[in-house]
């Protein structure tokens, strides 16, 4: 991409952690949902989101879930909600958040993490 082109803002986040007791399946769970595979092995799960940002599942044998310290948007709500759904996840309705900025649904993890997912409010290319 040309840089004198590229008004995309110069950071983004780099790591975004979750605990799992066995994170071969947590890769098969997240690479599922649409992430990339970057390296799954026994101690932890790299798996790539858009923008370079990688979620890493780190290996906890007494892991017991909870909601996730961020969350994830996608382009189309409603589809990426129904094909989740038609793969057999877990999947809240979609409602408002509580600001009522985003419409939102709640995915869970085979950990029993549970992630909001939003709709969009990007602007250009990202």
């Amino acid at each position: 991409m040309d840089k004198q082109l590229d008004e995309r803002p110069p950071l983004w986040t780099g790591h975004l952690v979750l605990y799992g007791q066995d994170p071969h399946r947590s890769g098969q769970f997240y690479e599922k949902l649409g992430m990339r595979p970057i390296a799954i092995m026994d101690p932890f799960a790299v798996m790539e989101l858009r923008g370079g940002t990688h979620l890493v599942i780190r290996k906890d044998p007494d892991a017991k879930g909870g909601e996730a310290p961020f969350d994830l948007m996608v382009e189309d709500l409603d589809a990426t909600r129904e094909a989740w759904e038609a793969m057999g996840f877990s999947v809240s309705e979609i409602t408002k958040d509580d600001r009522d900025i985003h419409r939102i649904f709640v995915v869970t993890d085979p950990d029993g993490n549970t992630i909001v997912v939003n709709d969009s409010h990007v602007e250009g290319i990202v």
